[in-house]
């Protein structure tokens, strides 16, 4: 390998390392870069030859989430890493979405960026380490990133507020205190990536976080420069894939305008597109000599030309609405009979269908990952079938799109939801998109929140979404409110915005021009809240607040907390105790290592049978308490009755009844059940008991007074002695029989 190099950076209060020429000395460009003892290999290499018949750039990027970097072995069968985890794909889309405008858009020469974490001290986290580490890699390679036009390199921060104050790459820990978790890519003069999880944050927090954020990155950006200047290769050609002029000259031609006259004619996807392939379709065919797929490309120009203009120009988009209106709105719900909880929403033509399913605190998803987290309660799945656009293709799966959507809605809903104390309820939400012409990630987002309040999920506020869109040229600007399919396509800016009535709760933004202005980002995120206000009125209309009972088909919870240290009672040898719970009651139990103990049952006797059944094995004897018990052994001087599970304690001849006994098996034989009432535990534990107390209904205080000073020959002493029966207290009862040792033997 090379001489190894290394440049460092202080971003907030913390030392970023990039290392080159130590490790991966064949690819294109490799780096490795730390922050305290995260550090992670970023590589970049790109194939000799062009791929030819596609019409976009291959690009590829991969996270390896390696369990050797936390000293974990993986919890497989097999023991090594398998398929992607959700976070992983979730930080390979945040790599790969910066850096894509930054490539030629006529390049055809497969790109691969893999980055692959080292090591992870669980204190600082990866993700914005990998988005540094794949510019570096490619900022130092021979790959065309980031030449003119196309500035790169890029750098990447975390922004987080704890205590109303902004910082930089705050810590894991950190991130428990904090309103927001922005993480922000970008160049010298532009942002080009933002996702964010908020807490009901203000439309003025998120812009000051994001100017502070592009801010914080700019020494990230020197850093790759000065690397590029000192240890980068020279920047290969590539073969441009580019229409003729001469093509393009004809095919205007035979076009003549007839795609911006289907453009003007306002009306719905399907017979839009109809009309495009239709002219598609005639200026192939008379243009059939010619590379079919340059043809494509350049009608595909014009549409985008015609499309961007009337925006600017007249204000009008595809579907003749104004900049600022929102398609129809439709809400509704419990769709499902079956399902826990479901909502409908219907944006024009995209449609989500979210169901809500609610489970124990078992049906908690368990991570393997490289967070600290050990387990996930709240779990939001997107799908989007072929169907949903007309479209027929093999169901292989959720692709990373899906993933990306489902995390975005879920990252919007978290703020809302209950705490696990207050719901210990495990959370699914499954969103079917049903139809799509754009934004069905933020029509999720509002099919959820109805899915969660008709499943009685009490949630603080309901969360709407809505996505926005920019068309930007040389004569100015236009923010659009509710995007579609077509705009979201050919426009600048997909800027998608997901809050309650009171402040934003996740946001997504992907920009692909340089020049987006504080200006431009807070009308962006005024219109935003204009609309996601009118989005949760038809919403609430269609159910104002959470169903106040829980669907008949969701497990019921009784929660209890019992002394951990009694946890392996419940439990039992091997799990013997907790499954004859289970059997006898029908119930399912789950137990914390806090002693909180969870009981999931679908009717109330059962789970209150469980938890006396869980009770009388964890709770401790009391001084004065009564309990029916067993007896487990007889002895010449008294009884042991278990009064708890593998609780005994001993009541002695003369406390046996309340007259005198003169052989213990009169009163009590193996097998027979006796209420007794503990009336002295000692340093040892060991308990003794009273049949005699509980016949003569003497108080517990009574009972330890008459046990210090016995009364001689055994025989009961005072006014109460020698009556039958009991006071019938709680607990214990009145023993059955008027008399003879037979009838209290034999309750």
């Amino acid at each position: 390998m090379g001489e190894s190099k290394q440049y460092n950076v202080m971003v907030g209060d913390d030392l970023i390392t990039v290392e080159t020429g130590k490790l991966a000395g064949l690819a294109g460009g490799a780096v490795t870069v730390r922050m305290g003892d995260t550090m992670l290999l970023a590589t970049a290499t790109m194939s000799r030859e062009p791929r030819s018949g596609i019409d976009y750039f291959p690009m590829s990027v991969d996270y390896e989430e390696k369990l050797y970097a936390a000293g974990r072995i993986p919890g497989s069968f097999f023991r090594r890493e398998g398929r992607a985890s959700e976070g992983a794909i979730l930080t390979a889309r945040l790599t790969d979405r910066p850096l894509r405008p930054l490539f030629p858009k006529d390049m055809r020469n497969d790109v691969q960026i893999i980055i692959t974490s080292l090591s992870v001290d669980q204190v600082h986290q990866p993700d914005i380490l990998a988005i540094i580490g794949a510019s570096a890699a490619l900022t130092i390679s021979d790959i065309p990133f980031g030449v003119a036009p196309y500035d790169g390199p890029i750098g990447a921060v975390r922004v987080g507020r704890v205590d109303g104050k902004l910082v930089v790459n705050p810590t894991f820990e950190m991130m428990e205190k904090s309103e927001i978790d922005l993480r922000i890519a970008g160049t010298r003069d532009a942002i080009l990536m933002v996702e964010c999880g908020a807490r009901e944050v203000s439309e003025a927090v998120m812009v000051e976080a994001l100017e502070f954020g592009h801010q914080a990155l700019q020494p990230i950006i020197e850093l790759q420069a000065q690397m590029a200047a000192e240890v980068g290769k020279a920047k290969r050609g590539y073969q441009h894939f580019k229409p003729a002029a001469e093509l393009e000259t004809k095919v205007k031609a035979k076009e003549a305008g007839r795609i911006a006259q289907a453009v003007a004619a306002p009306t719905d996807k399907t017979t839009r597109n109809d009309a495009i392939e239709g002219i598609e379709a005639d200026v192939l065919a008379a243009l059939a000599d010619q590379p079919a797929a340059d043809v494509k490309e350049i009608l595909h120009d014009i549409l985008q030309a015609v499309v961007r203009a009337r925006i600017i120009k007249d204000g009008m988009r595809p579907d003749g609405r104004g900049l600022r209106d929102i398609r129809p709105l439709a809400a509704e719900v419990g769709i499902s009979p079956r399902a826990h909880g479901s909502g409908l929403f219907t944006r024009g033509e995209t449609q989500v269908l979210s169901l809500a399913t609610l489970g124990t605190p078992r049906d908690a998803q368990e991570l393997d990952t490289l967070s600290p987290d050990d387990e996930k309660r709240y779990m939001h799945h997107y799908n989007f079938p072929p169907f949903s656009t007309g479209e027929v293709r093999m169901l292989r799966g959720s692709s990373r799109r899906e993933v990306g959507h489902g995390a975005l809605a879920e990252r919007a809903l978290i703020p809302v939801l209950p705490s696990k104390d207050d719901f210990a309820y495990t959370l699914r939400v499954v969103s079917e998109a049903l139809s799509s012409n754009g934004s069905t990630s933020m029509a999720s987002v509002c099919g959820s929140t109805l899915a969660l309040m008709d499943a009685g999920v009490p949630i603080s506020a309901p969360v709407a979404g809505i996505a926005m869109g920019l068309v930007k040229d040389d004569h100015g600007y236009a923010v659009l409110t509710d995007i579609q399919g077509l705009e979201d396509h050919l426009g600048d800016m997909d800027f998608k915005v997901a809050g309650t009535a009171k402040g934003i709760t996740a946001l997504q933004m992907d920009i692909k021009i340089k020049g987006l202005t504080a200006q431009i980002m807070s009308e962006a995120l005024a219109q935003a809240r204009e609309a996601r206000l009118k989005v949760l009125e038809v919403m609430l209309a269609a159910l104002p607040v959470s169903r106040p009972d829980l669907s008949p088909y969701a497990p019921r919870l009784t929660v209890m907390q019992i002394n951990p240290s009694k946890i392996g009672a419940v439990i039992g040898p091997g799990g013997k105790m907790i499954r004859k719970i289970q059997e006898e009651t029908g119930v399912k139990i789950d137990i914390e290592d806090d002693g909180k103990v969870f009981i999931a049952s679908t009717d109330g006797p059962s789970a209150n049978k469980a938890r006396e059944m869980i009770a009388g094995l964890t709770e401790s004897p009391e001084i004065g308490r009564i309990y029916t018990g067993k007896v487990v052994r007889t002895t010449d001087f008294g009884a042991f009755v278990e009064i708890m599970p593998g609780m005994d304690g001993m009541v002695h001849i003369s406390q046996l009844a309340d007259y005198r006994v003169e052989k213990v098996e009169d009163v009590a034989r193996l097998g027979d059940e006796l209420t007794v009432m503990v009336i002295n535990i000692d340093e040892a534990g060991k308990i003794r008991l009273s049949r005699q107390a509980v016949l003569a209904g003497w108080t517990p205080e009574e009972a330890m007074e008459r046990d210090r000073k016995p009364s001689g020959g055994g025989r009961p002493s005072g006014d109460r002695g020698g009556r039958p029966g009991g006071s019938g207290r709680p607990g214990g009862g009145r023993p059955g029989g008027s008399g003879g040792s037979g009838g209290y033997r034999n309750r």
